[in-house]
């Protein structure tokens, strides 16, 4: 730990500055609950909670005594203070730690899930579980996640898990309560609530009623005046609080009968019942202007745009909300409902119109486009009124161009969720294939020596299939399942590297600058992949300067220290040291429109055959997966900058390590001993088998998890069991963990075309060894002599 690496102190008194300690440790611990409080969804708690630490930081130090030692090594966060925010909650809240360790929960989440499980094994089946974990995996990668539809004991909940903590190695989830969705209890609560107040001071009475015509809600000025001497909670008839005279007009019964005559206004919950459960408004008709005025203070405080229309179809009245859905600018006076939509739709809107303001009234939903946003078709719902004076018509539009555009997002997320899910398996299946071709070329070559006729051919069939290799890992890093091999080192000496070769790319109408900076961290990366994110990034850099004419091509890298991300104030980077990669052109630039879209795989701006799409959707895959950021910033005619920024690695010297992974040289690769070869593909099992072969093991093969269990209930002896992952009916994880029941020493190899790192956390079992495919011959000779090596 890191306490064990700080410098002892002695226990001498403190200087004069030593009164300022004990107020630093409370202001740091007063952040640390401000800052959950706040994540917590608590802003005001928050504040209060600074401001009183703050104050009692202040009267201590006023009253400190004499400086005393002071023992440097701090003890962690305050649990306590943190359980204090959390208690603040209504809804359910948990704190875990990396290992999913539950550290605390408050009342509201031991309220809703029995017993207080871990957050992570909430759900009751398959998918549940899988949806926490996705989301969890997001919250580690992203700084936060969410699920919904997630089965529990407790029914479907939606969780939300969010990363914190001054490391962020802490997962604050939270589970929102499900909002109300029965449209008679929202139409309760807004007239009991701030709506209906607000009519209330309008003079405006409410009240909701139910389809047998029972009041079961009214705002406060209606329960004043109507129901003298009735309980409310009896939901009395609406027919027996109001009379209805031969003009159409209302009389509260109980101000008996002088009272004055009010005109009313029904809004139906469902606009396709338009006598059926609704809210009716009363307001005083003695004055016609105030009722105008009444009437479109109502209609202006109201979510939904509403427009009146007469019968020859012309706008009586709008409010704000239907200027804001149509478009409508505020000084714009517009005449026509037709007004508002494309010149293809304007005769259906008059026709429904027109239909609407006469004969029996009716109501009906129209598929329109507006004219500001004629790529969006809206619902446009016309309703037919009666008794309203010269209002015939009710048109109701509401504003979606937010659910659109979040319909949009969804969509794009689960073609691309489809398609990386496609690519991986295409991928998956190719690299077999291709360990096939590899693995002979190997077996041909030891058969041949450099001279012979066929050598040429068999090596150039290796390198082609090597370029083969290289395709499959675009493909799985565009879904972000290729196999990294990450290595600790700088980021200019692979800049270096690739530079050479981007001087031939670029081509003589573009200037190559590089620049460094001083004082960079380490990182952990693969080199290999790092070097294809900066060739992709550079030729596309190329191809907008080309289209410009010519121009310089600026690779820069820089250390970015913590302050300095927390000064950016961005919400996906976290707080950390990072080592900054910017690729800077001064090309044609890309508009904002398509700036959004440059990462989606398949996009490409070039013409057809140009251009595959998956340029940057790999560059973003390497980069999400090795743990970084990417940024991208342009400027029509002017140019594009891409900024990658890679968390800093920490290297922890830890004594004798070296001498314990001391390694045989490479080239003894000769073995002995039983292997047990599982593969289902025929052409990869028969490569493997001669390969271990040929370099002293005794092969027995299986071609199923079944078929080796049974070998391995023989009882015979074996050394290693080499397996590889997906097969059909027992795949490999399961068919070891079969094994290890009764062999738990038994070396395991897997094979396998996806990532490592993700099959390490779903397999989840120790003392295991992996090799991705494709591999040659001496790459499972190998993994083979590792594996086999006394630990």
């Amino acid at each position: 730990m890191l306490h064990q690496d700080l410098p002892a102190l002695d226990a001498s008194p403190l200087n004069q500055g030593a009164r300022w300690l004990v107020p630093a440790i409370g202001a740091a611990a007063a952040l640390s609950g401000g800052g959950l409080l706040w994540a917590a969804g608590f802003p005001l708690a928050a504040g209060i909670f600074l401001a009183a630490c703050l104050a009692g930081a202040v009267m201590g130090m006023r009253r400190a005594s004499p400086p005393m030692a002071f023992d440097p090594v701090a003890a962690g966060p305050d649990f306590s203070i943190v359980g204090s925010a959390l208690a603040l909650s209504d809804q359910a809240a948990a704190l875990t730690a990396a290992d999913g360790t539950l550290l605390i929960a408050n009342a509201a989440y031991r309220a809703r899930f029995e017993g207080a499980p871990r957050p992570a094994t909430l759900g009751t089946d398959d998918d549940a579980m899988q949806a926490l974990a996705a989301a969890q995996s997001m919250a580690w990668r992203d700084g936060g996640g969410c699920a919904g539809g997630v089965t529990t004991a407790a029914g479907p909940i939606a969780v939300e898990i969010e990363r914190v903590g001054a490391r962020g190695d802490l997962l604050l989830w939270r589970f929102p309560e499900p909002t109300a969705s029965d449209p008679m209890a929202i139409a309760a609560e807004r007239v009991t609530g701030v709506v209906g107040e607000r009519l209330g001071h309008a003079a405006v009475l409410a009240a909701l009623v139910d389809q047998d015509g029972r009041l079961l809600a009214s705002n406060r000025l209606f329960a004043d005046r109507a129901l003298t001497g009735i309980e409310a909670r009896d939901h009395p008839s609406f027919a027996d609080l109001v009379e209805v005279s031969d003009d159409g007009q209302f009389r509260l019964v109980a101000e008996g009968e002088n009272a004055h005559m009010m005109r009313a206004v029904h809004m139906p919950v469902d606009p396709a019942l338009p006598n059926g459960p609704g809210t009716f408004l009363l307001f005083d008709s003695a004055d016609a202007s105030a009722g105008s005025t009444q009437l479109q203070a109502l209609l202006d405080m109201l979510p939904i745009g509403l427009a009146l229309v007469d019968r020859d179809g012309r706008f009586l009245t709008m409010n704000d909300a239907f200027r804001t859905a149509g478009g409508i600018k505020p000084n714009a006076r517009p005449i026509y409902p037709g007004d508002l939509v494309v010149k293809e739709d304007k005769a259906a809107v008059a026709d429904t119109v027109r239909r609407n303001a006469r004969g029996p009234a009716m109501s009906g939903d129209l598929a329109v486009r507006l004219a500001r946003s004629p790529a969006e078709p809206v619902a446009l719902t016309v309703a037919g009124l009666r008794g309203l004076g010269d209002a015939a018509v009710l048109l109701l539009l509401k504003d979606n161009s937010e659910e659109a555009k979040l319909k949009r997002q969804i969509a794009q997320a689960t073609k691309m969720q489809a398609v990386g899910q496609l690519a991986g398996g295409v991928a998956h299946d190719f690299n077999n294939i291709l360990t096939a071709i590899i693995g002979h070329c190997d077996l041909m070559l030891m058969r041949h020596t450099p001279g012979d006729s066929d050598y040429d051919d068999i090596q150039q069939i290796k390198s082609n299939s090597n370029r083969a290799a290289g395709l499959t890992r675009q493909l799985l890093a565009f879904s972000r399942q290729q196999t990294l091999r990450p290595q600790v080192l700088q980021l200019p000496d692979v800049v270096s590297e690739v530079s050479h070769l981007l001087k031939r790319l670029l081509g003589e109408t573009v200037q190559l600058a590089v620049k460094h900076g001083r004082n960079l961290g380490p990182i952990r990366a693969d080199p290999g992949q790092l070097e294809q994110v900066i060739i992709n990034l550079a030729v596309n850099a190329r191809d907008a300067i080309i289209a410009k004419g010519g121009g310089t091509l600026t690779i820069q890298t820089y250390a970015v220290r913590a302050d300095q991300v927390a000064e950016l104030g961005s919400e996906i980077l976290p707080t950390a040291d990072y080592t900054a990669l910017s690729v800077t052109d001064t090309g044609c630039g890309i508009a904002p429109s398509i700036l959004s879209k440059v990462f989606e795989p398949f996009f490409t701006t070039k013409e057809v055959g140009k251009g595959t799409g998956l340029g940057l959707s790999t560059v973003y895959g390497i980069v999400k997966q090795s743990g970084g950021f990417i940024f991208a910033d342009s400027k029509v005619g002017e140019g594009t900058r891409f900024v990658i920024y890679l968390p800093v690695h920490r290297v922890e010297d830890k004594p004798g390590k070296a001498a314990r992974g001391s390694k045989a040289p490479a080239d003894e690769l000769w073995g002995t001993g039983t292997v047990l070869l599982v593969e289902d593909e025929p052409m990869v099992r028969t490569v493997a088998e001669r390969a271990l072969v040929r370099h002293g093991y005794t092969v027995i093969t299986a071609t199923n998890g079944e078929e080796a269990l049974e070998v391995l209930g023989r009882g015979g002896d074996i050394a290693l069991l080499i397996t590889d992952v997906v097969m059909p009916a027992m795949d490999g994880p399961t068919m070891v963990r079969e094994a290890r029941l009764s062999r738990p020493d038994l070396p395991i190899l897997f094979m396998s075309g996806y990532a490592e790192e993700q099959l390490r956390n779903s397999i989840d079992i120790d003392n295991v060894a992996f090799l991705p495919k494709p591999f040659s011959v001496q790459e499972l000779a190998e993994a083979a002599r590792k594996a086999l090596a006394p630990k």
